[in-house]
């Protein structure tokens, strides 16, 4: 299949995931005890101030019905009303939605070098005391849970030391640089670790592989057959994991982004779970499911482009 038929193949899979997505988002959340109206009416509320509320929102329609009317609007970009500010849902999202970009933008510009580096370095070393030391340490750290690493950095690093600010409570994030590092280093450390690994076994196999002994045989330098030749191959499996990484940064990253009180995605769709506001949960599933099937696409079409004869993303 030629690359141009791959790539209309997967949008068009990707969009019937997005829709099935939102169906599930819906109804998962109906499902859920309460509703927009019993947050809105706050303790000990009257029945009748609920029954208004719940009138007022539209809760009162038949499920099918909003979902319906919710999905005529989002193809036409109209996600919506939130059902507590009342703010337009993709003005909620947009203002939330930096904050996040910002985080994942700095961590992939850090992750793939890093990972890059250090699995090609612990590969020219196989079985050696450096790539010992670097399977040990990705290991030690891949094992550790991202609120358990966050808890720790703030405690020591925050708390302790006072280097860095333990969180991003009334900051700019642009204008006081400090309180990004200890968010951006809990999520570098596990991608870094799985990373790294795949591009080790993967530039083992490439460096074993017969076009590298070839190229050898042919004169060319050592350093022209790793990043000309091994390389690519080497990365090609990588970029599954890479996209992976990416979604989970753009998803918001709930746990990071709760413990260091950072206003990004994550923390507007916990607060959005906790007053059942429905309209902004199917906004933030739409661009997650969206953002998902993007990266996921665009990981695929740079393995057949990396390494046309692998099986990654076929």
């Amino acid at each position: 299949m030629s690359l141009t038929g791959y790539v209309l193949r997967r949008i068009l899979f990707g969009a019937v995931q997005v829709l099935l997505v939102m169906v599930a988002v819906f109804f998962l959340t109906e499902a859920l005890p309460g509703d927009a109206a019993v947050t809105i009416a706050g303790d000990n509320p009257d029945p009748a101030i609920i029954a208004l509320l719940r009138e007022q929102l539209g809760l009162n329609e038949p499920a099918w019905q909003r979902l319906w009317e919710w999905m005529l609007g989002a193809a036409t970009g109209d996600f919506g009303t939130s059902l507590v500010g009342p703010r337009p849902v993709a003005e909620i999202i947009g203002s939330t939605l930096g904050p996040t970009v910002l985080l994942a933008v700095l961590t992939l510009a850090l992750l793939i070098p890093i990972s890059v580096g250090l699995g090609v370095w612990a590969a020219n070393r196989e079985g050696g005391a450096v790539d010992r030391a670097v399977t040990t340490a990705t290991l030690g750290l891949y094992s550790v849970p991202e609120f358990a690493m966050g808890i720790l950095l703030v405690t020591v690093f925050a708390v302790r030391l006072g280097w860095f600010p333990p969180t991003a409570v009334g900051t700019d994030l642009l204008a006081r640089p400090g309180v990004l590092v200890l968010p951006v280093l809990v999520l570098l450390l596990r991608p870094i670790c799985s990373l790294s690994r795949l591009i080790r076994a993967g530039m083992i196999e490439a460096l074993r592989s017969g076009y590298v002994r070839q190229a050898r045989r042919a004169g060319l330098a050592g350093a022209r057959v790793q990043l000309a030749h091994a390389l690519p191959n080497a990365i090609a499996p990588a970029a599954q994991q890479l996209a992976r990484t990416t979604d989970w940064l753009i998803s918001g990253v709930i746990v990071v982004e709760a413990i260091f009180v950072v206003p990004g995605l994550g923390t507007t769709l916990v607060e959005a779970v906790s007053a059942r506001d429905l309209p902004v949960i199917q906004g933030l599933a739409m661009v997650f499911a969206t953002t998902t099937v993007l990266v996921n696409l665009a990981a695929d079409v740079a393995a057949r482009v990396l390494a046309p004869t692998s099986e990654v993303g076929r």
